[in-house]
């Protein structure tokens, strides 16, 4: 009785190859690269296994399909290098938030814009959230007020995501560092 293996490899979920491969007709590329043309699925398998090599379909969607003829662990770990490779060079994109009362002194604002420049400067995203309490609600103007001035200091080092939202007893702003050419 056969035994079934429910665990798959990364391997395997990848690239279809050799004998999974389901189109009648495949475009073959030889291992050093150079064009062989279409040929039958039965014959690329067969000129793949001459060189002890796998076929390994490259573009399934094109017609007919592109296969390279080429050994498949080498080309999975080369693809999987290229890949973490492109990971490292993405930008990470953290946000951050900030919250103050609506009652703040201007000094405690100074410190905490010099804390959104600085998150910036670091090129993170920075969210300003002006908090109402209580009687606070009534004066929902000074919060605009806030963050509107807060949005005129941060102009030169970011932009404004969204403009002014407003949701229940918040005030919030999005700061988006500019992009430096």
């Amino acid at each position: 009785m056969a035994r079934f293996d429910n665990r798959r490899t990364y391997k395997q979920d990848l690239y279809c190859r050799n004998h999974n491969i389901r189109a009648a007709e495949v475009r073959v590329i030889d291992s050093d690269g150079s064009m062989i043309g279409i040929k039958p699925i039965a014959v690329a398998i067969a000129l793949a296994k001459e060189q002890e090599l796998d076929l390994v379909e490259i573009s399934p969607n094109a017609q007919p399909p592109v296969c390279k003829i080429l050994d498949y662990n080498k080309y999975v770990y080369e693809q999987g290098k290229k890949a973490s490779e492109a990971k490292k060079k993405q930008a990470k994109v953290t946000l951050k938030e900030l919250r103050i009362k609506s009652r703040i002194a201007p000094h405690d604002l100074d410190v905490k814009v010099r804390q959104i420049e600085e998150f910036l400067r670091k090129k993170n995203q920075v969210r300003f959230v002006v908090v109402f309490h209580g009687r606070e609600n009534q004066h929902k103007d000074l919060g605009i007020e806030i963050l509107n001035g807060t949005a005129k200091r941060l102009e030169p080092l970011a932009t404004v995501d969204g403009g002014l939202q407003q949701l229940g007893n918040r005030m919030s702003m999005t700061f988006v560092p500019k992009i430096e050419k």
